[in-house]
């Protein structure tokens, strides 16, 4: 916990401050909305999101009618303390659209600069499997099943080795992309997703944290 004075805080004229919500698993933005004093307050109690509702000029907890609770995860604000960065672990949808994230609607995408994410790969290799392309490496993985994909995942983690051993760097990190991307396609046979695999290490986080503290008070 991290005491802040919350009166250092810019607000606007109307008494808000910009809350740019973003998914602290994915990086992805999920909507914008903006906070008052009280909404702050209340989501700093609460650890969940609350936002002043510019239409209907009342506060609103994110997800008190829907379900879809935004947990807080951290709040910082810019270097003019006149907007806010909320990063959250969402429940379910942040758009009442029903799409997980209000930004939806591309408007230019680069030719020769493309985004890369973890979630975009999951959700290419997923496609993979419930769409079969002829040809693509990866839905041959699916067609051929578990035991291939697990051959395949122990043939990369033997190539880190070596490459590791060898005191290789660019092998070494070549090696690991192989690897990470066989992981994945493991996943996805298996029904694993990107926050599940954040979940169990952010609770191995936490019980590093107190081993840490009671070596300390040792």
């Amino acid at each position: 916990m991290i005491n802040f004075d919350i009166e250092k805080l810019k607000f606007d004229e109307k008494g808000l401050i910009p809350a740019i919500v973003v998914d602290a698993v994915s990086k992805k933005v999920l909507t914008l909305a903006y906070m008052n004093r009280d909404s702050l307050k209340i989501s700093l109690e609460k650890e969940l999101t609350c936002f002043w509702s510019r239409s209907r000029q009342e506060l609103w907890l994110k997800g008190e009618t829907s379900g879809n609770y935004q947990h807080i995860v951290s709040i910082t604000a810019d270097c003019d303390y006149d907007a806010l960065q909320v990063m959250v672990e969402p429940d379910g949808p942040a758009c009442h659209l029903g799409t997980k994230s209000c930004f939806e609607n591309t408007l230019f995408e680069s030719e020769e600069r493309h985004e890369f994410s973890y979630e975009g790969l999951m959700k290419l290799i997923e496609g993979r499997k419930t769409e079969k392309k002829e040809g693509s490496y990866t839905t041959y993985l699916f067609e051929k099943g578990i035991d291939k994909i697990l051959k395949k995942v122990g043939e990369e983690c033997t190539e880190v080795i070596i490459a590791g051993k060898a005191d290789d760097k660019a092998e070494t990190v070549y090696e690991i992309s192989d690897l990470a991307y066989h992981v994945m396609v493991l996943m996805i046979q298996m029904g694993i997703s990107l926050e599940d695999i954040h979940r169990e290490l952010a609770s191995r986080h936490v019980i590093d944290h107190k081993v840490k503290q009671e070596k300390m008070t040792k």
